[in-house]
């Protein structure tokens, strides 16, 4: 299972390598153990810019996810791109008490259940489902985080 980790900001620096046993243990316990991720770090400004491509909101976002499996001609083992905004991760892991890595790894879990098809904007019913399944994988990879909660903000 192939994680491809591509980091684009200078100013924060986070253990990459922890972060990759961990999306990779994140597709095991979703059962995409086979399956390959991208996972893309990025600064405010660049995050906006994708936002606003993307889904028509002009301001940034903690984290987007991009599913390929959905799209033509892709191939069934790329599952998708996790694009992670570190300073807004930065910000919320002060709100929240955590530390950058905790924050990261939450974030790193929304996104893959993302590509995995779960989706909290689509009813109240299936936030409350995508926030059970998260906390569950959180506990089966060992990372449980302080006060894990989601702002409906993407």
């Amino acid at each position: 299972m192939p994680v491809h980790m591509q980091v684009q900001i200078r100013r924060v620096t986070f253990d990459q390598a922890r972060l990759a046993r961990q999306a990779r243990a994140i597709l095991a316990s979703v059962g995409e153990a086979s399956a390959e991720v991208g996972i893309l770090f990025v600064g405010d400004q660049r995050m906006k810019s994708l936002n606003r491509r993307y889904r028509g909101q002009d301001r940034t976002t903690d984290v987007l996810a991009f599913a390929l499996r959905e799209a033509p001609h892709a191939a069934a083992r790329v599952l998708g791109d996790v694009v992670i905004a570190v300073p807004t991760a930065v910000r919320q892991a002060k709100e929240g008490g955590r530390s950058l890595g905790e924050e990261l790894t939450v974030l790193l879990v929304h996104g893959i259940l993302h590509l995995c098809g779960y989706d909290h904007e689509r009813s109240e019913s299936d936030a409350h489902r995508m926030q059970r399944r998260e906390r569950m994988v959180l506990r089966s990879i060992g990372s449980i985080p302080k006060r894990v909660t989601r702002r409906p903000r993407e």
